[in-house]
């Protein structure tokens, strides 16, 4: 095949662009009504508050629902790529389109095209989306949700705390104080070769903002030296700067859906450096970004096969079908996280099992859909 029979055959046609504005088109519009739905219930659910704490409206729309948008349209894209194309595609099919489109030499996979071109430009929308709109969106939300709603702050205590702060150097607290960013018993040690260098306690570490810095009240520095000689230095206060922060100690409810994708990549390093077993939350929302975009051509693949044909009851058994196996979707996504809570399986191969399950549904439904 010539070049030119290549760019000619890659061109796109009539018939793709009609189906790619009615994919998207109806996609976009779905997603509006579902949003301008949920809305209303939401405001319904928080006027009280709105009306209590007297929020301004300003704030309301501009702080609170224009950030509520990309989190709940995101939340809701996968179900209304398998209902937009179960609902348009079915269409066509009682219209006789597709039997007359079939008819004229056009083969299943390249009806296909620009349906997978849509999918691909939604799933860029929504990888984007992930990646760096809506963790933005997401501190401002519940900023907002915490001034007026609901206090996402958590406990005013933190109890227990271990800390790998940097290769070979250990924090501990056992408990730290929100109201006054202090840390109440805060051991410092530091460990080479195996061996304990110097071990570094106070009864208390205060924040100090002026220098990024703690304050430690009452401490004691022992140095422990190879010839099991050991200097200790005692003293009511003392200044030091070290890689440790009040706001690893001030992290609230769903702190990694605020993190864009630099943020987040930043924050598991950090995470898995220290040891700290809170990491799976993390490693949950950065697989789960990736892996939900991804779903809208597995979905889109499923809802042509099985809307394609033509049936004497109309569109509401594909609607139907479409429904049901989006949510299974859905649901089989949020279950898998709990492989990861469990210790059952990675975050990267359980958040990205139901996608190759529903990869092999695809295919199968693929193979048998009529050509």
């Amino acid at each position: 095949m010539k070049f030119r029979d290549v760019i000619e055959e890659l061109r796109l046609k009539k018939l793709d662009w009609f189906i790619i504005k009615k994919f998207i088109s109806t996609f976009f519009m779905a997603l509006l009504l579902i949003i301008v739905i949920v809305i209303i219930f939401d405001i319904s659910e928080k006027i009280d508050d709105f009306v209590s704490k007297e929020v301004p409206l300003k704030e309301i729309v501009f702080d609170y629902y224009v950030n509520f948008i990309p989190y709940f349209m995101n939340m809701f894209s996968p179900m209304f790529i398998f209902i937009t194309v179960i609902f348009f595609t079915s269409r066509m099919a009682a219209n006789t389109e597709i039997v007359a489109i079939l008819s004229c030499g056009v083969s299943f996979g390249r009806f296909m095209r620009p349906y997978m071109i849509s999918a691909a430009l939604i799933a860029a929308f929504s990888l984007s989306l992930n990646l760096w709109v809506i963790p933005d969106a997401n501190k401002i939300r519940m900023k907002f949700e915490t001034d007026y709603v609901t206090d996402y702050s958590g406990s005013k205590m933190a109890y227990n705390t271990h800390y790998q702060i940097s290769p070979g150097q250990f924090a501990y607290v056992e408990s730290f104080s929100k109201y006054n960013n202090t840390a109440y018993k805060f051991t410092l040690e530091t460990i080479r070769d195996n061996r304990i260098v110097s071990k570094l306690s106070a009864d208390q570490a205060v924040w100090d903002s002026t220098f990024c810095g703690w304050t430690l009240k009452k401490y004691t520095l022992r140095e422990y030296n190879p010839d099991l000689s050991d200097k200790v230095v005692c003293g009511e206060k003392l200044d030091t700067v070290i890689d440790l922060n009040i706001s690893d100690f001030k992290k609230t409810r769903d702190y990694e859906i605020q993190l864009n994708a630099r943020e987040l990549n930043e924050y598991i390093r950090t995470k898995r450096m220290r040891g700290d077993a809170d990491i799976k939350k993390a490693l949950i929302e950065k697989n789960i970004r990736y892996a939900m975009p991804f779903s809208a051509f597995i979905l889109t693949i499923i809802g042509v096969s099985l809307s394609s044909r033509k049936r004497r009851g109309g569109t509401g058994w594909n609607l139907g079908l479409g429904i049901g196996l989006s949510f299974s979707y859905i649901l089989f996504q949020r279950f898998s996280e709990m492989f990861v809570y469990t210790d059952t399986l990675p975050a990267f191969i359980a958040l990205w099992l139901p996608n190759v399950i529903f990869i092999g549904i695809a295919i199968f439904l693929y193979k048998i859909a009529p050509k």
